[in-house]
Order: C-alpha cells, then sequence, then structure tokens
C-alpha cells in the first residue's frame, strides 16, 4: 500500500466514503479498489427500495463473493420475473465464464 494509498483509507475510516470513491479512479490498490467496492455496494444496499433492486444487490454480493451457485439460482429466478434486467443477464453469463475478470 502506498502512503497515498494510506490516505484514502484513513479518510474512508474517519467517515469520508467519497475519499475512497475518488482515489479508486485510476488507483491499482486491491485495499482502495476493495474499499470503493465495499462502498458502492453498502450504497446500493441503503437505496434499493423495491424488491427488484434487493435481488439485484444480493446477485452483485453473491457475485463479489464467488457464489456463482448461489449467483446463478438467483439470477434465474430474478431473470424469470425481470427479463428485461441487463445488468443481472450479464453477471449471470460472466459467472458461467471460467477465469474471465472484468478490469
Amino acid at each position: 500500500m502506498t502512503d497515498d494509498s494510506g490516505d484514502t483509507i484513513r479518510r474512508l475510516i474517519a467517515g469520508d466514503p467519497s475519499a475512497v470513491l475518488a482515489g479508486a479512479t485510476g488507483s491499482g490498490d486491491p485495499a482502495v479498489l476493495a474499499a470503493a467496492a465495499v462502498v458502492l455496494l453498502g450504497r446500493a444496499r441503503a437505496r434499493a427500495a423495491t424488491t427488484r433492486d434487493r435481488q439485484l444487490v444480493a446477485i452483485t454480493a453473491a457475485h463479489l463473493g464467488g457464489q456463482d451457485d448461489l449467483v446463478d439460482a438467483l439470477a434465474r429466478e430474478h431473470l424469470a420475473d425481470h427479463p428485461d434486467s441487463l445488468f443481472v443477464a450479464w453477471l449471470a453469463g460472466f459467472t458461467r465464464t471460467p477465469g474471465k475478470v472484468l478490469e
């Protein structure tokens, strides 16, 4: 972790999540990128007002947790009710592609 990355994480810990989001742009530090993912997923959970939104967040969390079987099961159920959900369809396909990494 670089000094800049450490400062970014310290600002997050001190209650400034926007610092980690700004710091993640262009960062290659796994700690900063993981912290940004946590912040964004937390924001998504807080704003998920409908069942559809909560399902999307749960599928995303399962994907980030490497729970491919759970992603597959939840995505099938979600897509049966919401066939227009492009992001969930992409996540389901992404999960089924061994070795594929998003960068």
